[in-house]
């Protein structure tokens, strides 16, 4: 293992202390040991608040999406591991302001079970709460199975989306729909072509041939669709175009976000050739890209791959899309 690094075990909690000494406008520290991490302000008077929660090793996502016209708190896991329900709870009441809480994360076992748990805490305590499970990989399942599916860098979306409404001070119930169609909307595939180390492990999670590459892998190390040789970008790009388009088609006159995401290692380099194909295809079909984005948005520690994200707009999702928003990730 070779990372910059002093005990695997403080990983964690060195990792949050730098990002709220660099950001201390956008992040401030709460919970038990730290491990919340909340917008300054919060709660904001009569905003609906958003919370989200996950492991570790997933930067920008989860923990960086705090701020204007985003988040308002994430509870934050050991890496690739869920925060438990105590974590979750104080989120929950670090941005209440008696509007109401959205829970907004991925679709993943634990993460389902503590914030359930939490949510089931601070209702004793008259804090509403609602829930919305992004579930955006289409590898993970079929479109038969869509609740099984994995939540990947389509959170990026429903965060915006969802942050933009409530920064409207529109009601909980307004949140969460508008959060949950935006989360209908998004479909993601990805491509790995290392594997990543954890720190506490210090050993690859898994193993992949120098001349091999996997598509539909997840961002823990889930197996894919299929693994196979290692191809040209414009193959592999096509690859996951036909993956996204068999499960959300789309045609002349549609209108998309493209979110072209590095999974740690890849460059901006490799995303912009690889981008430069989905947009010459999709203007091919006559479809419109709106605000794209090209660079690390949810990666997976040192992971060399990419992941293609479309979200499908209509006018209120894409006016959504387009209000101001601010964290050190993703400002518009």
């Amino acid at each position: 293992m070779k990372k910059i690094l002093n005990q695997p075990s403080d990983y964690v909690t060195e990792m949050l202390e730098g990002l709220a000494a660099a950001h201390p406008q956008y992040y401030k520290r709460v919970g038990v040991g730290g491990r919340v991490i909340a917008r300054p302000d919060a709660p904001v008077p009569g905003k609906v608040g958003i919370v989200t929660g996950g492991g570790s090793g997933h930067l920008p996502v989860f923990t960086g999406y705090l701020g204007p016209g985003l988040l308002d708190a994430c509870a934050i896991g050991e890496v690739f591991s869920s925060p438990g329900s105590d974590l979750m709870a104080d989120a929950m009441r670090a941005v209440h302001s008696g509007a109401g809480v959205l829970r907004l994360y991925g679709n993943y076992g634990g993460d389902r079970m503590n914030f359930d748990m939490a949510g089931e805490m601070v209702e004793m305590e008259d804090i509403r709460s609602t829930t919305v499970l992004v579930a955006d990989d289409v590898a993970s399942a079929g479109p038969e199975e869509r609740a099984k599916r994995r939540g990947v860098a389509g959170m990026i979306y429903c965060y915006k989306i969802a942050g933009a409404k409530a920064a409207t001070l529109a009601g909980l119930d307004e949140v969460t729909a508008i959060a949950q169609k935006t989360a209908d909307r998004c479909r993601s595939v990805g491509v790995a072509l290392t594997s990543c180390t954890v720190p506490c492990a210090g050993r690859p999670t898994f193993t992949i041939a120098e001349d091999e590459m996997e598509i539909g892998m997840g961002i823990h190390g889930e197996p894919g669709v299929r693994r196979g040789a290692l191809r040209t970008a414009d193959e592999i790009v096509q690859e996951m175009l036909d993956i996204l388009l068999a499960d959300m088609p789309l045609s002349s006159g549609d209108r998309v976000s493209v979110l072209c995401n590095s999974l740690g290692a890849t460059p901006l380099e490799e995303l912009y050739i690889s981008y430069r194909y989905v947009a010459r295809k999709l203007g091919e079909m006559g479809v419109a890209i709106v605000a794209p984005l090209v660079g690390r948005y949810a990666t997976s520690m040192e992971m060399a791959g990419m992941s293609l994200t479309f979200c499908k707009l209509d006018a209120e999702l894409e006016a959504l899309l387009m209000a101001p928003c601010d964290c050190p990730f993703l400002r518009i």
